[in-house]
């Protein structure tokens, strides 16, 4: 009888939900951060791409720059796209709002990041005015 109740309690305990190894959080726990890449179409047929993603800034006013501090003018939102893409970037969706003649492209992506990498790792900007 002692042998059966020890047989119990001890499968009790193994099933106990508080000693399971799934509640356990992983050391390289990922979460999921957006942008949004705001395009304008310029003069010269290029699009000029602002970059928001939650930092303090006013809107439209976070230009992507080269190494050089040159705003990055992209053929299209495609283009810019395939340029956040190389830095792991996803797609999610895109909308436009027309303000006069004129188109302003809004596109959201997602990047799953690690604790350690920032979100504007790779992504330089120039704010105007600055």
């Amino acid at each position: 009888m002692k042998k059966l109740l020890l047989a119990f309690v001890f499968a009790v305990i193994l099933s106990c939900p508080c000693l399971n190894a799934q509640d356990v959080k992983p050391e390289n726990e990922t979460h999921t951060a957006y942008c949004e890449l705001v395009g304008t179409l310029k003069l010269n047929a290029k699009v000029k791409v602002a970059i928001d993603y939650g930092q303090n800034a006013r809107w439209g006013n976070n230009t992507m720059v080269d190494e050089n501090g040159q705003a990055l003018e992209f053929n299209s939102m495609v283009d810019a796209m395939n340029y956040m893409g190389e830095l792991g970037w996803k797609f999610v969706q895109a909308y436009v709002v027309t303000i006069g003649n004129s188109n302003v492209y809004h596109w959201l992506l997602q990047k799953e990041l690690s604790p350690e990498e920032a979100i504007n790792a790779g992504i330089k900007i120039k704010k105007e005015g600055h």
